[in-house]
């Protein structure tokens, strides 16, 4: 991580804790919030697992203002279908996928473990999501995932 990076996880970090200040207007909040998501979107960092990394924090953040702040469907940070979206966007394996490499996983590469591990950091705020979606094609591929991700090292 270069200088750049390291300033901006600085600033992902304090303003997520701004964030959780509960003594602050909810508007602050969501502001503190977006400054967190929008320093994490920049940091790029260069090892293997930063991308999903960064893409378990946004999904993170996000569902704890929709869970705590409530969603807002005018800002598609706060959009619970957008995060549903995005959460399917950022899987690289398909479920079936998944599965099969989960029915033998001590016996991969460390790679492979590695990028079922990332699937499963990917898919932890689900179960506070698909209460949030309409019935439909993402929310059932989402409880699929609840299911799979149990299985994940």
């Amino acid at each position: 991580m270069d200088a750049r990076s390291w300033q901006l996880e600085a600033v992902r970090v304090v303003a997520q804790q701004h964030a959780y200040y509960s003594d602050q207007p909810q508007e602050a909040r969501r502001q503190w919030a977006k400054l967190s998501l929008l320093a994490n979107r920049r940091t790029h960092g260069d090892g293997p697992g930063d991308p999903a990394r960064e893409a378990q924090q946004d999904f993170m953040l996000r569902m704890w203002v929709i869970d705590r702040l409530g969603p807002d469907d005018k800002d598609p940070d706060w959009s619970p279908e957008k995060l549903a979206s995005d959460t399917l966007d950022a899987l690289a394996l398909t479920p079936p996928q998944a599965t099969a490499l989960a029915s033998h996983w001590r016996d991969l590469p460390i790679e492979q473990v590695r990028e079922l591990r990332q699937h499963k950091n990917l898919t932890a705020h689900l179960d506070r999501l698909t209460d949030r979606l309409r019935p439909g094609p993402t929310r059932d591929q989402l409880l699929l995932w609840t299911e799979i991700r149990r299985l994940l090292p």
